[in-house]
């Protein structure tokens, strides 16, 4: 099978270089230099040993889990988000740190399927939310499938955290800014022998009567506990009927063949419960009295952070609905699990624009610190880490402080901050950011002059060394950052499914 065809074809259709304010930086580079002293650096050093030498105090049982996913966020994506926050706020950008970045517990997570080399979303997922590797492309089934084969899945099928925490009484919830029937989150509730499966128009007709269920179908139809108490995200096309306008797009309709309306149905099978597809209906939600919510954003994904502002119907950030996730679980006395992603890292990375991709990544960290503020530590581990990663770069020896999403400057022979244009070997400036492969390809002697283009630009699409109409996934490892009750165990290079395992013994203490 092509697994290029599983991934989304998600390309920003505009890049321009039309004038903006671009980041600046703190402007006395040399004065910055003078602040951290020998001594300076020598002192932050020592006293950052100290701290780590009282280790980690927190119990090594948890009531509660939280589980942040930043799709496709490799760490050159960590690095250049965190440079990136910074410059915003008008420092230098590299001393800045993300929330997760301060947690005291990493590891590194190896990503690659049982028959990928360089992973795809759903085999990843899928071993973070059954503890056991598998094929790319299935949802939480195990390797013995055959994709798109309907019968090949019975009896494959894993349970998941998120099913075992229903069926062990726990409160649960999933949200993302992808949609809610894509590989990441589906990963948590469903299983499918191909992550392609969202909708029941998905399903080739011969599989659909072997009796294979869509994923948005299982959502509806999940059979522990007393089902999802929150789910969040975009992709409403796929619980609509065919033959039903959209809410929010009079022009678009919904993707259901069965006639189905799983909105209706979500309100009318719990109690207490809430349907909204707005940010006005998000904001009225009244979390207290809400014992089930489902919240559908847009037909397919949600928007970037970027043009979020823009969408007339308006809908909530990545941050805004973790708060209100943890407030709706929170309404019970009982242990929850809850998944948050970062759908759309991953699909600006895919259209290789490191600004949209960086400025998730930035809104990711937000989420983070809402949930840090709105849990107690003592009873709630929270891990942040990535599916997978991507073929991004950064490279080029730039000054300290030099714009993230700009060319390259580098200092003069002494060292000293002057701001000199780097030029690559036909005599042009290059950027920081880069892609080994992507739309972004440039060709040889035809790459262009970036002298008068701004590549701080939301738009700029970075350069690419190898033509692909969307960038590719990349195969080495990716972090995984934990702090709270039952971090103590994030250490070392781990296989992918271990996570699965790290949080099932935190809640277990077995």
């Amino acid at each position: 099978m092509n697994f290029t065809k599983l991934l989304p074809l998600i390309l920003i259709t505009t890049f321009t270089a039309c004038a903006h304010k671009p980041v600046t930086p703190v402007k006395d580079q040399q004065q910055k230099l003078t602040e951290e002293s020998p001594s300076w650096w020598y002192q932050q050093g020592q006293d950052k040993v100290a701290q780590l030498a009282k280790g980690n105090s927190f119990p090594k049982q948890a009531k509660n889990v939280i589980l942040f996913i930043g799709d496709g966020m490799n760490i050159t994506t960590i690095t250049a988000a965190r440079i990136l926050e910074g410059q915003q706020r008008g420092e230098n950008g590299e001393e800045n740190q993300l929330s997760f970045e301060k947690f005291p517990s990493t590891a590194l997570s190896k990503t690659y399927n049982t028959n990928l080399q360089t992973p795809d979303s759903a085999g990843t997922m899928s071993a973070m939310m059954t503890g056991v590797k598998t094929k790319g492309g299935v949802i939480s089934v195990d390797g013995g499938v055959d994709l798109g084969d309907c019968a090949s899945g019975i009896g494959h099928e894993r349970m998941t955290l998120l099913e075992w925490a229903e069926k062990n009484n726990m409160v649960t919830g999933v949200v993302s800014t992808a949609r809610l029937t894509h590989a990441t989150p589906a990963a948590t509730y469903s299983h499918a022998v191909s992550r392609g499966w969202e909708a029941d128009s998905d399903i080739p007709q011969a599989e659909r009567d072997k009796g294979c269920k869509d994923i948005a179908r299982q959502l509806i139809e999940f059979p522990y506990g007393d089902g999802l108490e929150v789910a969040m995200g975009g992709g409403r096309r796929n619980f609509l009927p065919s033959n039903e306008n959209d809410p929010e797009y009079k022009d678009k309709k919904g993707s259901r063949l069965d006639n189905r309306n799983l909105m209706k149905e979500w309100k009318a099978k719990y109690q207490d419960a809430e349907v909204v597809w707005n940010k006005k209906q998000f904001k009225q939600v009244k979390a207290k009295k809400t014992k089930h919510l489902l919240g559908l954003f847009e037909p397919s994904h949600m928007q970037y952070e970027h043009d979020r502002a823009n969408d007339k119907a308006g809908e909530p950030s990545l941050h805004s609905m973790t708060k209100k996730a943890l407030k709706v679980l929170k309404n019970s006395e009982k242990p929850f699990f809850l998944m948050v992603e970062a759908g759309r890292i991953d699909h600006a990375h895919h259209a290789g624009n490191a600004y949209r991709a960086l400025t998730d990544a930035i809104e990711l960290s937000h989420a983070v610190n809402t949930a840090l503020k709105n849990v107690n530590l003592d009873e709630t581990l929270i891990i942040v880490t990535a599916d997978h990663s991507h073929t991004f770069n950064m490279a080029g020896y730039p000054q300290r402080g030099n714009p993230i999403l700009g060319v390259v400057k580098v200092p003069d022979e002494a060292g000293n901050f002057v701001g000199h244009i780097s030029k690559d070997a036909q005599g042009k400036p290059y950027t920081t950011l880069s892609y080994a492969n992507g739309p972004g390809y440039v060709n040889g002697d035809q790459r262009p002059d970036l002298t008068h283009v701004d590549t701080t630009n939301p738009d700029y699409r970075q350069a690419a060394t190898i033509p692909k109409i969307s960038e590719t996934h990349s195969g080495e490892d990716v972090v995984i950052y934990a702090t709270g009750a039952g971090s103590q165990t994030v250490h070392g290079t781990l296989e992918q499914n271990v996570i699965y395992h790290i949080m099932k013994y935190a809640l277990t203490n077995k």
